[in-house]
């Protein structure tokens, strides 16, 4: 049934067909691509939690090995080593495909702008390939960034955005519009089982303390009684939804109907500008940080809100955990983490 083989130095078993012919109940074989960073990570747990075998395939650019580390002796779980612009090891059949891959923080994806770009199209090409192949599920995690610095709010999914094309963002931004396509079009001409999940603003355990986004450095700046630096003057809005709604609603859409092809927003609707989020984590945190106002960067979007009535309407979802909730879990595991990575010095998003 199976037999390894070493990719990136690390033992993959490989599945067969006779594997299916012998599986239990709903048990899937998933792979998580970007599965050890601060989302994948959390999905690999709670898919193994579910029953399900799951390989995780990571670069560790962005993901981190203690994300998974736990997962190790875990008899269902195989660890890759893996870009996934390369072409795929083989890993033999597999049910169901997240792609989760490519850094999600502005200071980590413009650090190589070309390689973020290779990562969401190379990348997804390589997966939508291997969900071909296997005639699995694949879901794209896509992002609120496709709409640019958006002229509507709240944003559903038929407004087509307001992107620049040539700016610092654009190599993410414009890599995960081309990926939209891509998805579309293995869909329509190839009748892959396509999802599309546009990501708004996600938070929880696990971030890197030097991530780069508000969430993250803002409570490791008032940890450390640092300035709390804003872009601008703060007026700009966020909405942040914390990692179980996330997860949620990511497991949902994977396992929604093939109608459920077009594009669906995952965030939480209620809204706060970045102001008030550093105001709150310093007096969360009874922190002696002061306000620390720098430039806006450029193309920072000014007003970002999901327009979730698809999600609710197809998935049954929407997110039950409020700021101040996921807050009360977030700061805790950064407390842990302040004296492990360099203080953060920056706020963007």
């Amino acid at each position: 049934m199976t037999r390894p083989i070493v990719s990136g130095g690390t033992v993959v078993t490989i599945f067969t067909t006779d594997f299916y012919q012998q599986k239990c109940g709903d048990e899937k074989r998933i792979l998580v691509a970007g599965g050890a960073g601060f989302l994948g990570g959390h999905l690999c747990e709670t898919l193994l939690e579910d029953g399900h075998w799951v390989v995780c395939v990571d670069n560790f650019l962005t993901g981190r090995l203690c994300n998974v580390e736990k997962l190790f002796s875990h008899p269902r779980f195989t660890l890759v080593s893996h870009d996934i612009v390369d072409e795929l090891p083989e890993i033999g059949a597999v049910d169901q495909i997240y792609n989760l891959a490519c850094a999600a923080s502005p200071p980590k994806y413009q650090e190589n702008p070309l390689h973020t770009f290779k990562t969401n199209v190379y990348g997804a090409m390589n997966l939508l390939d291997l969900a071909e192949r296997w005639g699995a599920t694949i879901l794209q995690s896509s992002t609120s960034e496709v709409y640019g610095d958006p002229d509507i709010s709240p944003q559903p999914e038929g407004y087509h955005g307001n992107v620049n094309t040539v700016g610092p963002r654009s190599c993410y931004d414009e890599g995960k519009r081309a990926v939209e396509t891509l998805f579309y079009e293995y869909h329509q001409q190839r009748g892959v089982s396509t999802r599309i999940a546009r990501i708004f603003n996600t938070y929880g355990p696990r971030m890197s303390p030097s991530d780069g986004r508000v969430v993250s450095n803002f409570v490791v700046q008032a940890l450390a009684g640092a300035d709390v630096t804003v872009y601008g003057d703060g007026s700009q809005t966020r909405s942040f939804c914390y990692l179980s709604d996330m997860i949620c609603g990511l497991m949902a859409l994977m396992n929604a109907t093939d109608a459920v092809c077009e594009p669906v927003n995952l965030g939480n609707p209620t809204e706060f500008t970045v102001l008030q989020l550093a105001e709150t984590v310093i007096e969360t945190l009874t922190s002696t940080s002061k306000l620390r106002f720098v430039e806006l960067p450029q193309d920072d979007p000014k007003q970002r809100k999901p327009n979730i009535t698809r999600a609710n309407e197809v998935l049954g979802w929407a997110p039950r955990v409020t700021l101040a909730e996921g807050l009360a879990q977030t700061i805790p595991y950064f407390a842990m983490e302040a004296g492990l990575v360099p203080q953060a010095s920056m706020a963007a998003e």
